[in-house]
């Protein structure tokens, strides 16, 4: 150990024991303005110059969701239940007139009438989804203020209905379930007239061409059903949004084709899917028309067994699990003829 200087020797004989001293300051330079250069060189700390980015943030208190494609399906014809969630196959009882007449005569027996039943069948799919959530996931999110548990019901109510919207066009494959689109019933579609500007399609048409179009699908419904569509006959018009955009584009008198023909076909009203040509992955623009009666009798409705059905909740040690399920028919077809299809507008 080093010896030590005269001034701590002094301070350890009157009691002041300080093995980590080295020395001491003299009074010389106490009475200086030299001490204010002891100042520490270097931080023991890392350097930083502001706080904790999150003490500054702001959370804001409304909830933002994600926006989806808008369910239509049920828009156009309506929607209906038909059995329950036990049901698997669905009868619907047709009967068409069969005959011929012949001249008459007192002793002639000639001519004869008939009926024709037929029992076209639908199968129902049922599908379902499976909610779960923890202890810990829920205390979590309440220090977020995030109704956890009421969301995840949201959630897999609007997964359930998007899968069963796309079922009302396209049906279910592998199953006698068919849609607006795809029922192997329904006349077979027509293509658009080629515009002046070249194509069918209704990007460079015009409010007129455009207009003639629809004209010619509602005059094929009118053939269809031999006369039974007339001009005041309630009618649907179903395409994408993109195409409805086109129709409203006006003319240089001012004039859009959706205002013509709706002036023209007072029954007729619009309804826009995103099923019909501007869904992802979609190739081919599409436009519907849809009567909806032919000779009293409904056109076709989409159909559901049940619309939601909420399973128990499963208690595990320290989560739940609960399954949403839901069943559907697709859109059922009672009179193919009273939908007109044209593609590749």
């Amino acid at each position: 150990m080093s010896a030590l200087t005269p001034e701590l020797a002094e301070l350890n004989r009157l009691g002041f024991i300080m093995p980590e001293a080295r020395g001491m300051i003299s009074d010389s330079l106490l009475a200086t303005d030299r001490m204010a250069l002891d100042a520490q060189p270097a931080l023991s700390t890392t350097a930083n110059a502001g706080i904790p980015a999150f003490m500054s943030a702001w959370v804001d208190p409304a909830l933002v969701k994600v926006a989806f494609a808008p369910v239509r399906g049920a828009e156009m014809l309506g929607e209906v239940r038909k059995g329950d969630w036990v049901t698997r196959t669905a009868i619907f009882p047709m009967l068409e007139t069969t005959g011929q007449v012949s001249g008459y005569g007192d002793h002639n027996g000639n001519g004869l009438v008939g009926l024709n039943p037929s029992y076209p069948e639908r199968q129902s799919y049922h599908y379902q989804v499976f909610l779960s959530w923890g202890e810990m996931e829920l205390a979590l999110a309440g220090q977020a203020r995030l109704q956890w548990v009421a969301s995840l019901r949201e959630a897999g109510a609007l997964k359930l209905n998007k899968f069963q919207n796309r079922t009302y066009f396209f049906g279910v494959e592998g199953l006698k379930n068919y849609g607006y689109l795809n029922d192997p019933r329904l006349p077979a579609a027509i293509t658009p007239a080629v515009k002046a500007a070249g194509g069918t399609e209704w990007e460079k048409a015009t409010a007129e061409e455009r207009q003639d179009d629809v004209i010619a699908l509602i005059n094929r419904l009118r053939e269809q059903t031999a006369g039974l569509v007339t001009t005041d006959t309630p009618m649907v018009l179903a395409l994408s949004p993109s195409r409805m955009g086109l129709l409203t584009r006006r003319n240089s008198f001012g004039n859009s084709a959706a205002t013509l023909l709706q002036e023209t076909y007072t029954g007729l009203r619009f309804v826009q899917a995103v099923e019909y040509g501007d869904a992802a992955g979609s190739t081919v623009q599409t436009l519907q028309i849809m009567a909806e009666h032919v000779d009293g009798q409904k056109t076709a409705e989409a159909a559901f067994t049940e619309k939601l059905r909420t399973h128990a909740v499963v208690t595990e040690a320290s989560a739940w699990r609960q399954k949403l399920s839901q069943g559907t028919w697709g859109a059922v077809i009672y009179m193919p003829a009273g939908i007109a299809t044209m593609t590749g507008v």
